[in-house]
């Protein structure tokens, strides 16, 4: 005569409980398994150091005084604020439009763990890519500018200091524009948000003829990040560090207020 045994649940299955590290691999995995990641990523390090190249290249030995050897050399990093950013907006953004985000909640039904995991995600690899693209650009660009005005080396004083500055203001400008796309839960309202609020309107502003103004947008999400990467800074502008920490205050506040709407809408 034979016995039937039944198995507990807890000896047939496993639980899997939601924690910060599990919700980070997640996210992790579903960054890099989006084709458009890749093409943003490899893009925008190609046009970091073509476009360095060929503005170097073509450089014409004039004053110090109006050109910064750094962001000279890394010219292509002004085109890596626009990319990379659109790249933070399409990984939240582009969740809503496909659907996907209501998966994503439901597995995660804190909601802003979800978010938090995404900005950890984007800066993990937003600063390692941009530094080091800017770390093989800059001694390349050197090469055409030995003998020019513009001629440092990378061990000069400042310049590292510099370069990381630079990856730091993409890196918090993705971070914002992540923040943005959450908010507006559009990819195209995310994109025209960051473009023509934080890129067009600084500049519709500084018409304003009042020296507060002037002042104000210095501090500016765009300004702050070129004054971050400046090697020498212009008379009246603010000091890197206080840029670096007003481009961390943007990024931060962008994403709580994303926070604060994740929680409190439907999806």
């Amino acid at each position: 005569m034979s016995t039937l045994t039944l198995a507990r649940p807890s000896d047939t299955t496993t639980s899997y409980a939601v924690t910060p590290a599990r919700i980070l691999r997640s996210e992790w995995h579903k960054f890099w398994t989006v084709r458009s990641t890749w093409i943003t990523l490899l893009s925008s390090a190609a046009l970091i150091i073509g476009l360095g190249l060929l503005v170097a290249a073509n450089y014409d030995t004039g004053s110090r005084e109006f050109v910064d050897p750094v962001q000279l050399g890394l010219s292509g990093s002004q085109i890596a604020q626009i990319s990379l950013p659109v790249l933070g907006i399409l990984m939240i953004a582009g969740e809503y439009t496909t659907g996907m985000i209501r998966a994503s909640l439901t597995a995660v039904p804190r909601r802003v763990p979800v978010l938090w995991s995404k900005a950890a995600v984007l800066t993990a690899i937003v600063f390692p890519l941009t530094f080091v693209s800017c770390l093989v650009t800059y001694p390349l660009t050197q090469l055409f500018l030995a003998g020019t005005d513009q001629e440092t080396a990378l061990t000069d004083p400042g310049v590292l200091a510099a370069i990381a500055g630079t990856s730091a203001g993409i890196t918090a400008l993705s971070v914002f524009a992540l923040g943005l796309g959450a908010v507006l839960r559009s990819v195209a309202g995310g994109i025209a948000a960051f473009v023509g609020g934080i890129m067009i309107l600084p500049e519709v502003i500084s018409m304003i003829p009042v020296d507060a103004v002037d002042t104000a947008i210095e501090y500016f999400p765009v300004q702050a990040a070129g004054n971050v990467g400046a090697l020498d800074t212009l008379a009246g502008a603010p000091s890197p560090a206080a840029s670096l920490v007003a481009l961390i205050l943007w990024a931060i506040g962008s994403v709580a207020v994303a926070a604060f709407f994740l929680k409190r809408r439907d999806v």
